[in-house]
């Protein structure tokens, strides 16, 4: 499925320091989602536990892209997902692309455990100083144990240079 994000992003989505305005400068490519929970709660400026979130249709692998208009330099991406109710580990896999999604450099792949009620959250901001980015990916493996846990993003910001 194919998906441009479009008004729904605010300006708090640019409270890191300088977050891009996706849906201004990308289009963004979801396998599936949630008619409940879309992609573009990803990027609407919500933050932190309780903040809107993007879930998938189903479970499974998943991925989201951001398909930048024109190539941009980018330092950072942040992550949050939130898991309120299930024990599960999760992998995200983060990946860039300078050649119009031909190829991608994966950055990092990271595991998480959320054991909710008390470890039900997590954020990271990874470093990557890269130039003329036309495509960042996050593949998310929900859960490696092969439950029935569907992919989900609280926020997901690129930070430019």
């Amino acid at each position: 499925m194919r998906k441009v994000v479009g008004d729904r992003v605010n300006e708090a989505a640019r409270s890191l320091a300088g977050a891009l305005d996706v849906a201004s400068l990308a289009q963004v490519v979801v396998t599936t989602e949630d008619p409940a929970h879309p992609i573009e709660n990803a990027f609407d400026g919500q933050h932190g536990p309780g903040a809107t979130e993007w879930v998938a249709a189903g479970s499974g692998r998943q991925s989201v892209t951001v398909q930048f208009d024109a190539p941009r330099d980018i330092r950072a991406v942040t992550l949050e997902v939130e898991e309120a109710t299930t024990t599960r580990t999760q992998e995200i896999e983060l990946s860039v692309s300078t050649d119009a999604g031909a190829s991608y450099e994966v950055v990092v792949r990271q595991e998480y455990t959320f054991s909710p009620p008390g470890t039900s959250f997590e954020r990271e901001t990874w470093a990557v100083p890269r130039q003329g980015v036309s495509h960042v990916r996050v593949t998310v493996r929900p859960d490696k144990g092969g439950g029935n846990s569907r992919a989900r993003l609280t926020a997901f910001v690129i930070q430019g240079t």
